[in-house]
């Protein structure tokens, strides 16, 4: 019966989507936060027609929804640019995966620890979960003909090279946050996180070649036009994110790997594809997740918190990660509104999700992880759906206008 619900929700928000997809990029209105809005409109709490329990109780659920769709964001991430630009942007992404998100870990880690009565080990586990920048909800923000008119090619490549690179490597940090909370032992977590990165890169990459090659096999016989080319990358990636997950390695950074494997060795039009995989993603493939988590947000664990949660999530987006890639934008090599666009719009979104349930299937959470993570990343979801447009905007008035960022 939630199923059937689910499935008649979803069709329904679709044919929304479908009939003013072209109005929603120049709207206050993102398609996570249209999702979201109808579960809540929908869930125990209001309607009632979506009778779930609360993510606290609703967490594997979630987190295998959350998985599949970051694996499909990723690939698609992967996919986007040519290998040679990827290469050319490599220092400032390495850059924010080794300085920017530890530190936004620990940022996230602190703001809890003052605002909220949990111990270190609990605001750690807080901290490493909403660290990574979302690919998904950033997609939605450097893709599309308004994106390319208003915003430089190396900002949207550095926002989405880093949220599809970092939502596998966040992993040692997730687990070295589950080692402080007595989760792991510290070698455990070491030698786990080791094989885990190591793991899925060598899976990802054999996968994504192969599938590379034998696509290419295909094409010379005719075999692979564009649709089902579409839908053999989308199968790719679920089919690395299930051997990885076999060998218990990091299944998104695995076809994170994969993808950028495939790039490689693909025909070279194999990224013409990629947009009609960001179109599915951004437009349809985030209905379902979103729908689900506004049906299970928890309104009584969050009541709990009182005012110190709504303070929290505040406190995260505006301190989080804003402040950090001011601070960097000289070696980023970055003007002052580069660096605020891309720290303001580097959102908590299906990755926080994805690692807040990782956590809660890893140990014994208290009620208080799940409530302050999920309040942030709802927060995030409205603020970054209504902000899109006008932190677009905001951009191209403050630069040289649109004549030097169409040609970015």
């Amino acid at each position: 019966m939630e199923l059937d619900v689910v499935l008649a929700v979803v069709g329904c928000l679709g044919v929304v989507v479908a009939a003013i997809s072209a109005a929603m990029r120049r709207l206050p209105l993102s398609e996570p936060l249209l999702g979201l809005t109808a579960g809540v409109l929908l869930g125990p709490e209001l309607l009632g027609v979506l009778a779930l329990e609360p993510l606290t109780a609703e967490a594997s659920t979630l987190h295998e929804a959350a998985r599949m769709l970051l694996a499909i964001s990723v690939m698609a991430v992967a996919l986007r640019y040519p290998i040679s630009e990827i290469r050319g942007q490599w220092r400032a992404v390495t850059l924010l995966l080794v300085v920017a998100m530890p530190v936004m870990a620990a940022v996230t880690a602190g703001l809890t620890w003052l605002l909220l009565p949990v111990t270190a080990a609990t605001a750690a586990l807080i901290g490493a979960a909403l660290c990574p920048t979302d690919p998904v909800l950033a997609s939605s923000v450097v893709t599309g003909k308004d994106a390319e008119r208003d915003l430089p090619a190396r900002d949207r490549q550095l926002l989405s090279l880093e949220s599809g690179a970092n939502d596998g490597l966040a992993l040692p940090l997730v687990l070295a946050a589950v080692a402080v909370a007595g989760g792991l032992t510290a070698t455990q977590a070491a030698l786990e996180s080791v094989w885990q990165v190591l793991g899925a890169i060598l899976i990802g990459a054999l996968g994504g070649a192969g599938g590379g090659y034998a696509l290419r096999y295909g094409r010379r016989h005719g075999a692979t036009e564009s649709a089902p080319a579409l839908f053999f990358t989308i199968v790719l990636a679920l089919g690395i994110l299930g051997l990885a997950g076999l060998a218990h390695t990091d299944g998104i950074l695995a076809v994170f790997a994969g993808g950028l494997a495939f790039n490689l060795t693909g025909t070279g039009t194999d990224r013409t594809t990629e947009v009609s995989i960001d179109e599915a993603v951004n437009r349809f493939a985030v209905l379902p997740l979103f729908v689900l988590l506004g049906a299970a947000l928890p309104w009584q664990h969050w009541a709990d918190l009182g005012w110190a949660g709504p303070a929290l999530a505040l406190a995260v987006l505006a301190g989080r990660r804003l402040p950090i890639l001011v601070l960097l934008r000289r070696p980023l090599r970055l003007a002052l509104p580069d660096a605020l666009y891309l720290g303001w719009f580097g959102p908590v979104g299906v990755s926080a999700l994805f690692y807040l349930t990782l956590e809660a299937d890893r140990m014994d959470l208290s009620d208080t992880v799940l409530a302050a993570g999920s309040l942030v990343l709802a927060v995030s979801t409205v603020a970054f759906g209504l902000t899109g447009v006008a932190g677009r905007v905001l951009y191209r008035r403050a630069t040289t206008g649109p004549a030097k960022t169409a040609t970015g």
